[in-house]
């Protein structure tokens, strides 16, 4: 295959977010970085698990694990960059990964419902990997976020 035709077949970086294999769209993920820490402080936002220190930039760390998995990330130090945009402005943050990380190309078969954040599948040795629009997994995981945080009293 030729290195123009290689440009014209998709690739994409398939991860582990939990418990379940999931592939991001090549173009949006700028590298995979093993950080020794996480550092945690007191704020208001569910999604933000925290955040790492990557070539002097603070980057927030986005759990997606209870949205796409439907439990918290554990922890880990491996952290996969990517880049999303915020009111039109590109923002890079950290998403924890589990296990090895791995760049494949291959045809992704779209999804049945474009609406969601699944936007396709991709065959990989047989096993069926779900192609998520990383924007749409980001909002879902927030409003997961926030039937997680646990009630410690009562309201009266």
């Amino acid at each position: 295959m030729s290195a123009e035709n290689n440009n014209l077949v998709p690739s994409f970086v398939v991860l582990q977010v939990g418990t379940r294999r999931i592939a991001l769209r090549r173009e949006g993920v700028a590298e995979l970085i093993a950080s020794p820490l996480i550092f945690t402080f007191p704020h208001t936002t569910p999604l933000i698990a925290g955040v790492v220190l990557r070539r002097g930039r603070i980057l927030p760390v986005l759990d997606l694990g209870p949205g796409v998995s439907g439990a918290l990330s554990p922890a880990t130090r491996f952290f996969l960059v990517v880049e999303r945009h915020i009111s039109n402005a590109p923002e890079k943050c950290a998403i924890p990964v589990q296990g090895a990380c791995e760049l494949v190309t291959g045809n992704m078969v779209p999804a049945a419902d474009p609406e969601g954040y699944v936007t396709g599948h991709l065959d990989l040795n047989g096993e069926q990997i779900d192609v998520l629009d990383l924007e749409k997994s980001i909002a879902l995981s927030a409003s997961s976020n926030n039937e997680w945080i646990p009630t410690t009293e009562e309201l009266s």
